[in-house]
């Protein structure tokens, strides 16, 4: 997809995703043979449900139909969230993963898993878990030591509000 169409269509697309009360977070064009799919990926600061992704779908469509921002040819429009092991790019992002397991590539070179416990304007409070029964330690990270971030998928960890009320 070209800049210019990916502008145009983040310029067209963008209000009616804020109007939701969603974020756009990506929107990317692929074309398969003579099939193109639109992807259009949102999200907020409490998650997006299924029922506001159909409403948001749904203004997207009725927009792109009364123009021609996707061009003459068949598409089809896909409207979804990051996922659970999304990339970290945004302030916005890092302050949604607070309490989440991330895993950094540092500008330095190297790699770190922690957890992020607070973020700020400059960077991010983390706990770095343990190894070997040794106890969790406490890293301060800026953002321009971090290269990429990714957020972690945990099955294991117990929710700890639900520690909490069962400790009560």
């Amino acid at each position: 997809m070209s800049t210019t169409q990916s502008e145009r269509l983040r310029e067209l697309l963008e209000p009616l995703v804020t109007s939701q009360g969603l974020d756009l977070e990506e929107i990317t064009v692929d074309s398969v043979g003579r099939k193109r799919v639109l992807r259009v990926v949102v999200d907020s600061d409490t998650g997006a449900d299924l029922d506001q992704i159909a409403d948001v779908s749904r203004a997207l469509s009725a927009k792109l139909d009364e123009t021609d921002a996707m061009g003459e040819g068949e598409y089809t429009l896909e409207v979804g969230t990051p996922g659970a092991e999304r990339l970290l790019t945004e302030h916005r992002h890092y302050v949604r993963a607070v309490d989440r397991l991330v895993k950094f590539q540092l500008a330095e070179g190297g790699e770190l898993v922690a957890r992020i416990l607070k973020v700020d304007d400059e960077g991010l409070d983390l706990e770095v878990p343990g190894v070997k029964g040794r106890k969790a330690t406490s890293r301060r990270l800026d953002f321009p030591e971090i290269d990429k971030a990714r957020v972690q998928v945990e099955f294991s960890r117990k929710d700890s509000k639900n520690e909490k009320e069962e400790e009560a």
